[in-house]
């Protein structure tokens, strides 16, 4: 099953990283976090991947090119050009398709136009920005179960203050530290089945969560896999230094693999 992950925006709100790479470029630790998040998938098996690119995307083909000598120790032959790599454990099994879908092309209109290269009757799609403790292999049966033509992933966000509650006098009754919402929210993370690419556009105004999502939940066709564990997208410099803060520790919730 193919996995496409988002690498086309450009990443406005974190322009300090942005600016000079793509935001699936930032790196979380060593490592660019879109590497994270394809190890999140890895873990389960999926491993053929798409990557709509648009933004800088010359920088993720430029590493993706150079990732087997990058992650590895190897012999070049300088006069064949011929390399040999060995300690090969940084997935390089994976098989990476990275396709140029414009620089302002939403992201209903990406997906469509990398559908050439789906040939499966079912295929995966996820932000290059979000992180999580997530199985896919329970996401996917969950998929299965609820018989949708897509599923999200819901996640809760937790409050970025401290909420209390009162008697209605100014007493206090309760303090809770940046609780998480109640609320659902889309964490990505999706599941769809191949029928859904007539749900799309090629048109680069397509939006992925406007119209066709929209259209699918009135038809009764979109289900939410409640997701209660760890998430975090990394959408601003807080969230940047808040992600490497955590792997830092050595206990990042999301390495899973």
């Amino acid at each position: 099953m193919k996995v496409i992950i988002l690498c086309g925006g450009k990443g406005t709100r974190l322009r300090e990283e942005t600016e000079y790479k793509p935001k699936p470029m930032v790196e979380i630790g060593e490592k660019p976090v879109i590497w994270h998040i394809m190890n999140i998938y890895a873990q389960c098996g999926f491993k053929d991947f798409i990557l709509p690119l648009g933004y800088k995307g010359e920088a993720i083909k430029e590493y993706f090119y150079h990732y087997p000598v990058r992650n590895s120790d190897f012999t070049v032959n300088l006069e064949s050009g011929d390399i040999t790599t060995y300690n090969d454990e940084n997935g390089n099994d994976w098989s990476v398709t990275l396709v140029d879908t414009g620089l302002d092309t939403m992201k209903g209109a990406r997906i469509k136009r990398v559908a050439r290269f789906i040939d499966t009757d079912r295929f995966m799609v996820t932000y290059g920005d979000g992180l999580a403790d997530i199985r896919i292999d329970q996401l996917l049966d969950f998929h299965r179960k609820a018989d949708t033509i897509g599923t999200f992933t819901g996640v809760r966000m937790p409050s970025r203050f401290g909420t209390v509650s009162t008697d209605g006098q100014g007493r206090i009754l309760s303090w809770q530290e940046k609780p998480l919402l109640n609320e659902y929210i889309n964490g990505g993370f999706f599941i769809f089945e191949r029928k859904f690419l007539d749900y799309l556009s090629a048109d680069e105004h397509c939006d992925l969560e406007k119209e066709p999502l929209e259209k699918l939940a009135e038809e009764g066709n979109l289900s939410m896999f409640p997701h209660d564990g760890f998430w975090h997208c990394m959408d601003t410099y807080r969230d940047y230094t808040h992600l490497t803060t955590i792997w830092e520790t050595g206990n990042a919730p999301w390495k899973i693999w």
